[in-house]
C-alpha cells in the first residue's frame, strides 16, 4: 500500500459507507501511509514488550530494553544473548523473557520466517507470528496493518474498534465480532483503512489499539494479552 492507494481506498469508503464517511470527512487523509516501517524482528519484540502496561510504562522498558543491545539493534541474536538478570534489570517480567526468548530462537531457526511474510496472504501471515508464544491473532493482525501495510484486516477483537463502532452507529451495545464482520462487508477491499478512522474517532491522540480485556465475555478468536 502506497499513499495514492491510501487515498484511493479513502474516496471509495467515503462513497460506500455514510456513517465512516462523516468520520472521514472530520479526521482527513489516512495516517496509516506514514505508519512506521521498522525492521519486523524488532517490531514484533516491541509489541510482546508492551503487553498488558501503559503506553509510558512500556515506552520506558522498551528503551531500557533497547539499551541493553549492541548499537541499540534489536536483533535475533542480540536479544538470545541476554541473561534473566538484564531482563530483569530493565524491568521486563519472567514471563515476557521467556516470550522474547521464543521469539528470538524461532526466528533464528527458521521456524518463523520473517524475511518471507511479507510475500505470504494474510492469514498465513497470522499463522506463522501466532506460533510463537505471547504472539496471539491481535499481536498478528496489528502487524499486518501497521508493519506490512495490508489494505483489508479487519481485528473484530479489539475493543477500540468495538467501541467506535458503537458509538458512531448509534447500537444500544458493543457489537459482537459476527455482525462487525458483517458491517465491514461494506468496507471491503480497504477495512483496514475503516479501522483507521474509527481509531480516531475517539478523540483520543495517543490512543492505541488494544484487545479487549480479559474480563470481557470472548466472542471472538483473539487470544492476546489485554494490552500491547
Amino acid at each position: 500500500m502506497s499513499p495514492v492507494d491510501y487515498a484511493r481506498g479513502r474516496r471509495l469508503l467515503l462513497r460506500k459507507d455514510p456513517v465512516l464517511a462523516e468520520l472521514i470527512r472530520a479526521h482527513g487523509p489516512c495516517g496509516l501511509a506514514d505508519g512506521a516501517r521498522i525492521e519486523y524482528f524488532a517490531a514484533l519484540a516491541r509489541s510482546i514488550i508492551f503487553q498488558q502496561l501503559s503506553t509510558k510504562a512500556a515506552s520506558t522498558i522498551h528503551a531500557r530494553f533497547v539499551g541493553l543491545l549492541p548499537d541499540g539493534q534489536v536483533t535475533a541474536p542480540a536479544l538470545a544473548a541476554l541473561t534473566d538478570e538484564q531482563f530483569r534489570s530493565v524491568g521486563i517480567s519472567r514471563q515476557k523473557s521467556m516470550y522474547l526468548r521464543d521469539l528470538s530462537e524461532k526466528v533464528a531457526s527458521g521456524v518463523v520466517a520473517l524475511e518471507a511474510v511479507e510475500h505470504l496472504d494474510d492469514e498465513d501471515v497470522i499463522t506463522a507470528l501466532t506460533t510463537v508464544k505471547g504472539v496471539g491473532r491481535w499481536t498478528a493482525e496489528m502487524f499486518l496493518m501497521f508493519r506490512l501495510h495490508r489494505p483489508d484486516v479487519l481485528p473484530v477483537g479489539d475493543l477500540g474498534i468495538l467501541t467506535a463502532v458503537q458509538r458512531a452507529y448509534g447500537l444500544r451495545k458493543r457489537p459482537t465480532p459476527e455482525r462487525l464482520r458483517k458491517l465491514g462487508e461494506a468496507w471491503r477491499p480497504y477495512r483496514s483503512i475503516a479501522c483507521w478512522y474509527l481509531w480516531r474517532s475517539l478523540d483520543n491522540g495517543d490512543f492505541v489499539p488494544r484487545p479487549r480485556p480479559r474480563h470481557v465475555k470472548r466472542q471472538g478468536t483473539s487470544s492476546d494479552p489485554p494490552s500491547r
